[in-house]
Parts: structure tokens; sequence; C-alpha cells
């Protein structure tokens, strides 16, 4: 099966001047941020120390502002400008890579059409996560061909009702949430048609600035004047969940300061964070890790595959079922933050699974 990758990339112009592709700009910037040096960021990209020079020199030159300031003896260290420049690039990556993965995953279905090369697939719908994320690796690196859309929990649910898949994934909270979160999914999971594979257990709370600024501990803290607010989109797992949370403890969503701004995933909520355009959003402590957040922990919640019971015996559902078995799939689970995967792999009935729907 073909495998196509499709990666952000964007270009700044000023005026009528020549685009400048910031492809090789930002590897550079990056690379002196994390030597410090320009010598040796030039060497770490492959470059030589003449071309880094020119590369800065031609940025600066368009913006009309420095990107990098060096000192005798201190190295070299980005400006503002040039910090900026990396985390409008990590936002990109963050907001795209599931909408060009999905898109990469239909392009090779079509490829394998257009040769008249159709192979079995598995067809894998879900709302993004990490430990979805690290499946997939593992798939892909033991060439188990799948075909992917990353969805809303709901709608991939929704997917596996009109067979449209063969995987479906969706999460749940643990708790007093329970209830309410699985009668939004009963309307499409079926007890004597579906079965549900353990995922992971995670946890989803607050995510904060380095040193939480502004103090905020809870989710009454969310309307505070001067708290700005990043969501996940309508239909999101996360958020069905956020504003179960907040009718709970009677806080109303109009009260927030930017409740209605809509990202689509938990590292895309990070990354606006992290680039000081809100002071807090509601996802997985995986996220607020990798990008330096401060995180407060709220609740937890299981992730699960939705399964039609008829394929569970299929050899290409058997190798999956194989791999989130597996003791060294467990321990990958085990190494993103905020996951547990001691019940990773489990296979339950949804009346096992679900008190609400014996």
């Amino acid at each position: 099966m073909f495998k196509v990758k499709i990666k952000p990339h964007w270009e700044i112009s000023r005026d009528a001047e020549q685009p400048l592709d910031t492809a090789v700009l930002l590897t550079l910037l990056t690379a002196i941020q994390e030597t410090g040096s320009i010598a040796n960021a030039a060497k770490q990209i492959g470059s030589s120390y003449r071309h880094a020079w020119g590369l800065l020199r031609e940025a600066e030159k368009m913006f009309g502002h420095p990107l990098i300031q060096t000192g005798r003896g201190r190295g070299s260290e980005l400006l503002p400008l040039a910090e900026k420049l990396i985390w409008a690039d990590r936002r990109i990556a963050a907001r795209l890579s599931p909408t060009l993965e999905s898109l990469a995953s239909e392009l090779e279905g079509e490829l394998s059409k257009a040769v008249s090369v159709q192979p079995q697939v598995i067809r894998l719908n879900a709302s993004h996560g990490f430990a979805v994320a690290a499946l997939l690796s593992q798939l892909n690196e033991q060439q188990v061909p799948v075909e992917l859309r990353y969805r809303n929990s709901a709608d991939a649910v929704a997917a596996l009702a009109r067979e449209e898949c063969d995987l479906a994934g969706f999460h749940v909270p643990l708790g007093e949430f329970e209830e309410a979160a699985v009668a939004g999914y009963s309307h499409w999971l079926d007890k004597n048609k579906h079965c549900l594979i353990h995922l992971a257990v995670r946890n989803q709370g607050l995510m904060v600035a380095p040193g939480n600024p502004k103090h905020i501990v809870s989710l009454a803290d969310l309307s505070r004047d001067g708290v700005l607010f990043v969501n996940r989109q309508p239909g999101s797992g996360t958020r069905m969940l956020l504003e179960l949370m907040l009718s709970r403890q009677g806080l109303s969503p109009t009260a927030i300061d930017g409740f209605e701004t809509a990202e689509f995933t938990h590292s895309a909520i990070a990354a606006f964070i992290a680039s000081g355009m809100a002071d807090v959003g509601f996802g997985v402590q995986t996220a607020a890790e990798r990008f330096g957040l401060d995180f407060i922990p709220l609740i937890r919640e299981r992730y699960f595959f939705a399964v039609p019971i008829s394929v569970m015996k299929d050899p290409l559902m058997q190798q999956v079922i194989g791999i989130l078995q597996s003791a060294s799939f467990r321990d990958i689970v085990n190494q993103l933050h905020g996951y547990d995967g001691k019940t990773t792999g489990e296979i339950l009935s949804l009346a096992k699974a679900f008190k609400s729907l014996h």
C-alpha cells in the first residue's frame, strides 16, 4: 500500500517582494535555540556558516527587525520575533496535522484504486489523541494497512453504526459524568453488534502558562475578569465533557471569555496557550507537558475503540488486537504523560464497560 505524507508549508512576503520560504529558516532558528550558536546550528542542519548567516540577514531585511542576538562569549539567542515564528509553526502543525493525516490516508486509497491495487485495510475513525497516534505509528511500522479519518468521537461512533469504519475511537469520563456521556453515544452503539477494545485511561484538566500566572485552580476561575480561555470545537468529546462539568457546577459558558474560540486538537490548545494567545484551555496532560505548560488535573477518562463483533476474528483486526495487547505497546502508552496503559487491549462488552447499558 502507498504511504503519503503531507506537511504544513508556509511562506511570508512583504509588499511586492519575493516570498520568504520559512521551511529552512525555521529549521535554522530551532537549531540556534537548541545549540545556542549559529555555527553549531548550521552544522546540525547540514549548512555552511556563511549560508546560515545569509539566510538570517535575508529574513531580517524582509522583516525590518533582528531575529537573533549575538555577543562575544555569550553565543546566540533568539529575539522575540524569532520565537514567535517558531511558535507560529508549532501552532500550524498542531492545528493542521490531523486534517493532513486524514487527507494523506484518503490519497493513499485513491492511488491504490488508480493502479488497481485494492488491499484490505483497517478503517479507523477516531478523535485525535496521543495514544491513537502511537497506535498508528505501530501499525505503520508493522505494515498493517490503515485507512485513517480523524473526526470527533460522536462522528466516529456514528460512522461505525453506518458500517463506514472498523474501529471507532471515543472517550468517556470516569465517575459522575459517565452516564451522561455514554447516553450521547448510545444512539449508535448496539450491545448485540458492537464490543469495545480499551485503549487507555488519561487525565483531562486545565492547561495554563508556566508558573500559572493567573492563579487558576478550578473551572470557576474561567469566568474571572482578565482570564482568556481557548476551547475545543463543538461536537468534540472533550468539549462535551467540559460542558457537562460546567453545567454540574452551575457555571455559564457565556461568562467565559473565549469559550467560542475553537481549536481541533489538544496540541493546538496547548500551542495556543504557549504562544501567549490565551491563558487557559481544557485538555489532556500530555499536550500540556509537550508544550511546557502547567497542568491542573480535574478528571480521568477511558478511551475506547468500538468494533463490530463480526470483524473481531478478521486477520487484520487480529493484528491490531495483537499490537494493542502487547507489552511493548502498553509501555509506549505508559510513557505518555497522564496516560495509564494498565488495561490497554482489554476486550469488553458494552454492558461490562458501562453500567447504564445493562
